[in-house]
């Protein structure tokens, strides 16, 4: 859906995205994370067409940016951080607007079906200027899809939403991954990219890694379980140590802190020797880091590089 070799954004002296080789998948949500200033928005402008690269190419499904612009146009939706709408017009005003400008086939349906889609329907006839921030972005979202692109560009989709909206938003978004479209979401909300996204891409001018949050995890941490013990001791911890697939192992207090490359085949393992040796088992679980975990520690390693 989207392919980019060495996309390259400058102004003036300072490097916005340097060398950019990017493959995003059809039908994938795909989250694009980096500190303010890492180039995320830049990116999004180029494959959208809104600015021109430096250097480097990009496609767009199977439209090349510089060539085909209004191609990639026709078959995009873009949300963007701060979008701007006709703030002395009403929202069903505003969509038709930019059907027509998309040459929608069906303009009024499309516009209704959007509106409540989104909960605007019972406002469709308020004007814009009178909206909260949240019932804008919402708006927007909707202006963004109206068209049915095959590929949406969300930049902070969920920026200044209630709790309630977000979740809309969040549902919303994964009901049209289910239509097979591919949706490149830019977001500072981890949480979100971690329920949303099937693989991340970390940004900083530079490309740091992309893969799916599991396996950035795995790759980083590894995977521990946590056995949690009525009561704990040094020379169950050395048995536990013994073990051949055992790569870490800690105590701490009453609970045996283990790294294990495949829990789901090992833990049976452990467990028996646990009860064999005595130990009384209360409940097992598995240490999970925080996408933020991952994205801090890939950013920071990133800054000690620099």
């Amino acid at each position: 859906m989207i392919h980019t070799e060495n996309l390259t954004k400058k102004f003036g002296d300072r490097t916005a995205v340097e060398a950019l080789t990017l493959d995003v998948r059809e039908g994938e949500v795909f989250g694009f994370l980096g500190p303010n200033g890492a180039g995320k928005t830049t990116t999004v402008r180029m494959l959208t067409t809104l600015i021109g690269p430096t250097s480097g190419t990009a496609v767009v499904n199977g439209f090349r940016v510089g060539q085909n612009d209004t191609d990639i146009r026709r078959c995009t939706g873009i949300l963007t951080e701060t979008p701007g709408m006709y703030d002395r017009l009403s929202a069903e005003k505003n969509l038709t607007i930019f059907a027509n400008l998309y040459e929608v086939a069906d303009v009024k349906g499309q516009v209704e079906k959007y509106l409540r889609l989104l909960g605007l329907w019972d406002r469709r006839a308020d004007l814009v200027g009178n909206f909260s921030k949240g019932m804008k972005q919402k708006l927007a979202i909707c202006r963004a899809l109206l068209h049915e692109p095959a590929l949406v560009f969300l930049d902070e989709p969920t920026s200044g939403l209630d709790p309630e909206a977000a979740r809309l938003v969040r549902d919303f978004i994964e009901e049209i991954k289910t239509q097979g479209r591919t949706i490149f979401l830019c977001t500072h909300n981890l949480d979100e990219a971690d329920r949303l996204c099937d693989r991340i891409g970390v940004m900083k001018q530079r490309l740091i890694t992309v893969d799916t949050p599991t396996n950035l995890r795995q790759k980083l941490y590894g995977r521990k379980v946590v056995f949690h013990l009525r009561q704990a001791d040094d020379a169950l911890l050395a048995r536990v140590r013994a073990l051949p697939f055992i790569k870490d192992a800690q105590r701490v207090d009453n609970k045996l802190v283990l790294g294990l490359d495949d829990p789901e085949t090992h833990n049976p393992v452990l467990v028996r020797l646990l009860v064999e040796a005595g130990a009384d088992i209360q409940f097992v679980g598995e240490l999970r880091h925080s996408l933020e975990d991952v994205y801090l520690s890939l950013v920071g390693s990133t800054d000690k590089a620099d």
